[in-house]
């Protein structure tokens, strides 16, 4: 059985599926859906993970349930299982991080980078005054780790304007993606304000892991983590960045792909925002379930 191009309509970010990644995701999987070309088919990433944060795997199609602006929608594309994935990690090498945060972070963004599977493409970014692209997005593991081992302290840290920059490099990549980012702290110098930052998420694709080292979670980092499906993480002790990035690259390993034609047809030229809802049947006591909270049309 095969599937057609299914059309991408809206603004970047929308979330209808690209049939690139669509046809990867689901080409292991039976019964493979027909898409006519016509079809305007929202894609949701779902996470659903267990009372101590492990993932839940397992879950057929028939276990979810997703709404849309409050109305049941019926899904019609499912996928379970590792899908492949482009993420950007962000690290944060401004003065502040110089000495054994530095060091540490180094140390915990190579075994990431370890942990991704082979047709994982990865780019790394350093974040300091700037954003400074140190690894484009590939495959080449080895390339990126050397990339990483060779970075200094520099300069301080404007957040946004790297959040932003790392959303517009995955914005074009078909398929799953991932931002995950550490800084260890507050914003410094951008020229985009935290509403631009949390409004350009809610127009990308891309789950955002944010990790904050310190005493104090910048309430930005929560947001864009609650608002794209991500998580995100106050680490008190550097030394707990390279278990909770290992945490992260397994999450990325188990999610589910919902599919599914609005109810509500959508409409070329009409900006309104749609909210997303997923659960889970019969769930358990501490089972819980991330997917992004809407998109925006256009």
């Amino acid at each position: 059985m095969t599937t057609a191009v299914a059309r991408r309509l809206g603004r970047p970010g929308l979330g209808v599926v690209a049939a690139a990644a669509l046809t990867a995701a689901l080409a292991a999987q039976e019964p493979q859906p027909q898409f006519s070309s016509s079809v305007q088919l929202v894609e949701v990433y779902a996470t659903v993970t267990d009372a101590s944060g492990g993932p839940v795997t397992g879950l057929r199609q028939s276990d979810f349930t997703v709404f849309e602006d409050d109305e049941r929608q019926v899904v019609s594309a499912f996928a379970a299982g590792e899908f492949p994935l482009t993420v950007a990690l962000g690290i944060d090498r401004s003065w502040s991080m110089a000495g054994d945060r530095l060091r540490l972070a180094k140390q915990a963004s190579q075994a990431f980078l370890r942990e991704l599977k082979p047709d994982d493409r990865s780019m790394v970014v350093a974040i300091s005054n700037e954003a400074d692209v140190i690894a484009p997005l590939s495959m080449d593991r080895p390339a990126q780790s050397r990339a990483v081992a060779a970075l200094d302290p520099w300069s301080t840290t404007a957040l946004h304007d790297a959040i932003i920059a790392a959303l517009d490099r995955l914005e074009p990549e078909p398929g799953r993606q991932a931002l995950v980012l550490f800084s260890d702290g507050a914003d410094r110098y951008s020229a985009a304000s935290a509403a631009q930052v949390v409004a350009r998420a809610r127009r990308s694709n891309a789950l955002i892991y944010p990790i904050a080292l310190g005493r104090e979670r910048p309430p930005l980092l929560a947001e864009l983590a609650v608002r794209t499906s991500g998580r995100s993480f106050l680490l008190r002790d550097a030394r707990d960045l390279e278990p909770t990035l290992a945490a992260i690259a397994r999450e990325l390993r188990y999610q589910y792909l919902l599919g599914y034609v609005p109810a509500n047809p959508l409409v070329r030229g009409e900006r309104e925002w749609r909210s997303i809802r997923v659960s889970v049947s019969g769930q358990r006591p501490g089972v819980r379930v991330r997917a992004r909270d809407g998109y925006a049309t256009e």
